[in-house]
């Protein structure tokens, strides 16, 4: 069971393409024209934003907050000055030459045909696919050596393309299907059941649920997790007491078993459930922020089996990835900052009476299983390494990979022989990989239809000191035969946050920007999990602003090795790493030419009282905990230190107006700070896309708009006036 991350990395897409440029060694700059001294400037006018009178206390600190109201998403007053930002910002992307341009060439590169891992559920395999530019993944199904057939395409859920497919469960003889839909890229899910033969629809769908999985039990019904409605805006209200829900096949809704999380002692921010494989066990795991869970498991072999506490505190991650009989094996890093597998028995299942059946090692695992085996990958520097266990805990064979880079989770049904896993890095598109577990031999089940000569470019990996002489990894990626003058234009992306690793993955839009001549480099900061709990703690509260040095130096080892220069370095990331983002630009607005923040935590005064965010604690600390961390956050907080008279670097904010995990008053209020207070000639803007979310399931259409805006924005402010394409 994969835990659910409430506040995940925006995704770079891994199913992605690029073009075969020819067999000439040609320059790295030879499709990005010389830029001239500066670009001809496009004229713009801001919006005006109007300033507000709250101030807010904190600790004796008197705080202005003059943009409050652009936090009320419902009001006619937010809803026009949303329109007129976005008036502002596609007139001004209309003014660059070459913006269709990237737009064609990303739309070439995305298409063609991609296709997911197969999965056996009942008499079918079934499989997602894409034809090469539609907005949604389609599931497709055949039966033996049928002919394929069409048996979920969530393109015809809206006419638009943004209700998008999130999650598929099968009940355990395969006749039953729930899944559920995201609307608009909202959490909000519904789910909806269906006969797998007829696809009719057998009840009403469930609502208001969020936040979670569908679990099977047996053939007569599935677990669920919701919050209750929410006072207020269902985008922005928050959300604060997780609840796990039994729901038995046709039975309505209201008529839902209340499993865990209905009264003041199961009061959890998150609470997952889920049946094991067998059928013999609930797991319940509950958790009030990102890291740290208790645990419960349920003998559903005994009725009315009350639930038993495997793990009391929140001190460790810990799940229950499978079991024979009444023994458990766990995975956890209680005592294990690298994690484990240990076994229990379920009569007496508290960690005093665990058994270590995969020691810790120095390298992060994770673990899965399929085929009658345990497959615990390690990141050895952020890259992949596999080794196949059997139940005693003995190592039966490392599995080989085409390379450094990222294999997904080998994994399946117990009576599986064969498995799936892919394998990509910045470079190489994803290859999927058939696995016989018997012999260990891995052959190509699907390669990538990308058009992309990887052999043309190098992807590889460098250490650097950080402030505090902390070693970090970064993976650069480039054309080869490039020329270090400092003249390269350079995305530098970061996240460093919530135990997230970054680990190399090939993407189209990147494709692309390598295509062009582009750098694109990717540091493993401090906040993520390449190295641990350990890592991932040095990155948080009161240590935060190592995540922000680390990446700092990140941009120097760039600027100091002649890859790049301050006038050609673009910064990036998403989610948490749009706060980091708007940290370093904040700090240091002389580093970059262009920032690019989506999604972005960037008010951490009051990032806590939106949806779920007061689950971010763990990471961030609260404004309310201490006269420390309120200073302490303060000091960082983009928002708050934006400065009048200071020159910024060109500025592109994009957002959601459905983002409901990060909501999009974080960004209104960044760029109303920055427009008002710019002392540089160079533009801040905002993008606010529409009936989009947090970015899980935005339609194909859109991610191609998205980044021909954001790479056009890029390279037109380092100077670039036109593209040999």
């Amino acid at each position: 069971m994969k835990k659910f991350i409430p506040l995940a990395a925006v995704g770079i897409l891994t199913a992605c393409s690029g073009e075969n440029p020819g067999s000439d060694n040609a320059t790295a700059a030879e499709s990005i024209a010389k830029p001239a001294a500066a670009a001809q400037a496009l004229s713009f006018v801001y919006p005006e934003t109007r300033e507000g009178d709250v101030v807010d206390t904190y600790f004796g600190d008197q705080v202005a907050d003059p943009y409050r109201w652009l936090e009320d998403d419902r009001s006619d007053e937010t809803g026009a000055w949303v329109k007129a930002q976005n008036k502002v910002t596609f007139d001004y992307l209309d003014g660059i030459p070459y913006r269709d341009q990237l737009k064609e060439r990303l739309q070439a590169r995305w298409n063609y045909e991609k296709v997911g891992k197969p999965f056996t559920e009942g008499e079918y395999t079934y499989y997602y696919r894409n034809d090469g530019l539609q907005d949604q993944y389609v599931v497709w199904r055949k039966k033996g050596d049928g002919e394929p057939e069409i048996f979920l395409d969530p393109n015809q859920f809206s006419e638009d393309g943004t209700t998008s497919l999130a999650a598929l469960a099968f009940s355990k003889n395969g006749a039953i299907a729930a899944y559920s839909i995201s609307e608009g890229g909202s959490d909000w899910r519904k789910i909806i059941v269906i006969d797998v033969e007829t696809k009719e629809v057998l009840e009403a769908p469930l609502v208001d649920v969020k936040f979670s999985g569908i679990s099977w039990q047996g053939n007569e019904g599935f677990y669920y997790s919701s919050y209750d409605k929410p006072e207020g805006s269902e985008l922005s209200a928050k959300t604060d007491q997780h609840k796990l829900y039994y729901h038995k096949l046709g039975q309505p809704q209201s008529a839902d078993e209340l499993m865990f999380g209905g009264t003041p002692e199961e009061k959890r921010r998150y609470v997952q459930g889920y049946v094991t494989e067998d059928d013999r066990f609930l797991v319940v795991a509950g958790a009030k922020s990102t890291s740290g869970n208790d645990l419960f498991i349920r003998d559903l072999a005994k009725e009315d089996a009350p639930l038993v506490p495997v793990v009391e505190d929140f001190d460790s991650d810990t799940d229950v990835i499978d079991n024979k009989g009444s023994k458990l094996y766990l995975v956890t890093n209680r005592n294990a900052p690298n994690k484990k597998v240990v076994t229990v028995d379920a009569a007496a299942p508290t960690p005093e009476n665990w058994v270590d059946l995969i020691p810790e090692t120095e390298n992060v695992m994770t673990a899965s299983t399929g085929g009658g085996y345990f497959f615990a990958e390690y990141m050895v520097d952020a890259l992949s390494k596999i080794y196949q266990y059997d139940y005693s805990g003995k190592r039966v064979r490392e599995i080989e990979l085409p390379g450094p880079g990222s294999a997904s989770a080998i994994g399946g049904k117990r009576e599986e022989d064969v498995l799936y896993y892919s394998f990509n890095n910045y470079k190489t598109p994803s290859t999927i990989f058939s696995f016989d577990v018997d012999s260990g031999e891995s052959d190509v089940y699907h390669e990538s239809g990308a058009d992309f000569d990887s052999d043309r470019y190098e992807s590889k990996q460098v250490f650097y000191k950080s402030k505090d002489g902390t070693r970090v990894p970064m993976m650069v990626t480039y054309k080869k035969g490039i020329e270090l003058n400092g003249k390269n234009p350079t995305i530098l992306y970061g996240y460093g946050g919530f135990n997230i690793s970054l680990t190399p993955s090939f993407s189209i839009p990147n494709a692309v920007w390598l295509e062009l001549g582009g750098i694109y480099a990717v540091p493993n900061l401090r906040g993520g999990g390449e190295y641990g709990k350990r890592w991932h703690d040095a990155g948080t509260k009161l240590q935060k602003q190592n995540v922000f040095d680390d990446f700092i130096a990140a941009a120097d080892y760039l600027i100091d090795n002649k890859y790049t220069s301050s006038d050609y370095l673009a910064v990036r990331g998403g989610s948490n790493g749009g706060l980091l983002v708007g940290a370093v630009m904040t700090q240091r607005p002389d580093l970059f030419k262009v920032a690019l923040p989506a999604v972005g935590v960037m008010d951490m005064l009051r990032y806590h009282t939106f949806t779920a965010g007061a689950g971010w604690a763990y990471d961030y600390g609260t404004a309310e905990d201490s006269k420390e961390m309120f200073d302490y956050l303060k000091g960082y907080s983009p928002v708050h230190n934006v400065q009048a008279g200071v020159a910024y670097p060109a500025t592109l904010v994009t957002t959601a107006d459905h983002d409901d995990r990060v909501v999009p008053a974080h960004s209104f209020k960044f760029a109303a700070e920055l427009q008002a207070k710019q002392a540089g000639r160079a533009p801040t803007l905002i993008r606010i896309e529409t009936k989009a979310g947090h970015g899980a399931g935005t339609p194909v259409s859109k991610s191609i708009e998205q980044y021909a805006d954001i790479f056009s924005f890029t390279l037109y402010n380092m100077g670039v006036q036109s593209l040999s394409l």
